[in-house]
């Protein structure tokens, strides 16, 4: 639904009425929805890694504590559930996510330094969604 909005809401202007939906988004310098829905849930999982949200860690993340050197250092390992709807809860769905960042950007001292470095890695390597 939300994205039929966003898709209405882009033809609106008369110049990006004939492009294709992603061409207006990028002349609009938009992200799509599901990027934003994206961004906003790596940006909690950087909060709740680094002890800025009240809720214990072992709840919802487990650390990989297995040191390699091909890792971003806050490497997540995601349990093993039986049904496939687990699949769908949030823990699970952003490991993988998660575990492909730089080691630079999920070792941020702030929030907004971690934002910053998310949107500028993401202009060179934009998520697949």
């Amino acid at each position: 639904m939300e994205k039929k909005i966003q898709r209405k809401a882009t033809k609106i202007i008369p110049e990006l009425r004939n492009l294709i939906f992603k061409r207006r988004l990028q002349r609009l310098e938009l992200i799509s929805l599901e990027q934003r829905r994206l961004r906003g849930q790596l940006i909690e999982t950087y909060k709740y890694l680094n002890g800025l949200n009240y809720v214990t860690l072992e709840a919802l993340f487990q650390r990989d504590s297995n040191v390699r050197t091909r890792n971003n250092g806050q490497e997540l390992i995601t349990r093993n559930f039986k049904t496939s709807q687990a699949l769908n809860l949030f823990p699970v769905k952003i490991a993988a996510t998660w575990n492909q960042l730089p080691e630079n950007m999920v070792s941020a001292g702030t929030v907004n330094t971690f934002k910053n470095r998310l949107d500028v890695y993401w202009i060179r390597n934009p998520p697949v969604l």
